[in-house]
């Protein structure tokens, strides 16, 4: 009987406490993270292989990298609609519409197929149309089904979910396209994409709209908040700087497992296995994490991805791209969400309490967008194939600058939140 009792306490000692009230989800923020999984099922699949699919008909680094400069471009100016939309109307709105854009961009992407190289301005521009009204909505629904007391929970909840729901789709794209006859692989994944783009916009109808009063879109007031809150101006720094390094990373890793393995089934299945890293640290992040140490978090993400990015300067093969990848997977989940995390807390420090959000979401991707914008612009420049030297160089340039997101970010801190300066 002794013995039992000792075995329960044991295993109750190892359980994990349950988490206070205050910190559980609601149900529209478990609704939130079914659709961002559905969408990241789809996104997983069809976002790694469409930056391939472009190298594999033009075998141009430029193509790919004008391709995401007009996206990065475009992405901002969306959002500053679709905050006005979210004001007006509703943030599920702007939300709706994002996924429906999304879906129509892949079923056009279906219809064009080789013609896509050909017409690639043109996708790029609905392309950032449509991704910039998606993250306008979800960064506010991010912050609306969330509180102070569980958002970085939340947060990390959502990187979990996220990239579980990727863990998947890069595998079943890179074995699908490996056995299919020419690109038809390709074209049938970017089916299934549309396919589930359509179901997240249809689940997203479970989250209610909310009438509001309060429908002024304050977006042109934003440059005198920018002047009286110095704190909130390092964040939108901060932002920049992820964005230099951001943006060669949203596109490149794929073509440089693709040039080091030579298989698209390889780069789906390493795919899983740093995404499924990416769920593990997302994972400790949620029990873990504590609001009073980003710049600790921020020093270990930067140091990581710095280290793994050197070794890209010794030598560009398997070796040291997949090393890089697996520093870059563990580290680069704790600086984007401890910067996402630190800067939900200082919107409701601005004026207006929390009325905001919407304009202070379609500023931080203005921000993250020149800095994305920039790197590629640098990079093309430079790197005109994948055999450049400058490649390395400016990869290691990007991941070095992230040191200075310390200086853009402070810990201090009340009970109350982060006061201004």
């Amino acid at each position: 009987m002794r013995t039992g009792i000792g075995l329960r306490e044991r295993l109750a000692y190892l359980k994990s406490p349950p988490l206070p009230a205050e910190q559980r989800l609601g149900k529209d923020a478990v609704t939130a993270l079914i659709i961002h999984c559905c969408f990241q099922f789809g996104a997983s699949m069809s976002g790694l292989f469409l930056n391939l699919y472009l190298w594999r008909l033009t075998e141009d680094l430029v193509v790919n990298g004008i391709y995401n400069i007009i996206v990065f471009v475009l992405t901002p100016p969306a959002f500053a609609l679709g905050g006005w939309i979210a004001k007006r109307k509703d943030r599920m709105v702007t939300y709706r519409l994002g996924i429906f854009m999304i879906a129509l961009f892949y079923l056009m992407v279906v219809i064009a197929q080789e013609q896509v190289a050909v017409y690639y301005i043109a996708f790029a521009i609905f392309n950032g149309i449509a991704a910039g009204l998606y993250w306008t909505g979800y960064l506010v629904i991010q912050y609306d089904v969330s509180t102070e007391a569980n958002r970085i929970r939340f947060l990390a909840i959502n990187l979990v979910v996220f990239n579980s729901a990727g863990l998947a789709g890069p595998a079943l794209a890179g074995f699908v396209i490996q056995r299919s006859e020419g690109l038809q692989g390709y074209i049938f994944i970017f089916t299934l994409a549309f396919v589930m783009f359509l179901i997240a916009a249809l689940v997203s109808f479970r989250i209610p709209m909310v009438q509001s009063h309060h429908k002024a879109y304050y977006l042109k007031f934003m440059g005198l908040v920018m002047h009286k809150n110095k704190r909130w101006l390092k964040a939108l720094y901060s932002f920049f700087i992820l964005g230099l390094f951001q943006g060669i990373m949203l596109f490149l890793p794929s073509i440089l497992l693709f040039q080091t393995v030579g298989r698209e089934d390889w780069v789906g299945y390493l795919g899983v296995f740093f995404s499924s890293l990416t769920v593990a640290m997302g994972y400790v992040i949620s029990r873990k994490a504590q609001k009073e140490h980003v710049q600790k978090y921020v020093l270990f993400s930067t140091t990581g991805v710095a280290l793994g990015s050197a070794l890209l300067l010794i030598q560009v093969e398997f070796w040291s791209v997949a090393i890089y990848m697996i520093l870059f997977s563990i580290c680069n989940p704790l600086a984007v969400n401890t910067l996402t995390s630190y800067y939900y807390r200082l919107i409701g420090t601005l004026p207006l309490k929390g009325q905001l959000r919407v304009e202070s979401v379609v500023m931080r991707e203005l921000f993250l967008n020149i800095g994305r914008v920039v790197s590629i612009t640098l990079l093309i420049a430079l790197a005109k194939d994948m055999q450049s030297v400058w490649l390395p160089v400016v990869l290691f340039g990007m991941a070095v600058l992230q040191y200075l997101l310390v200086l853009c970010i402070k810990e201090k801190q009340t009970e109350e939140g982060v006061q201004p300066e």
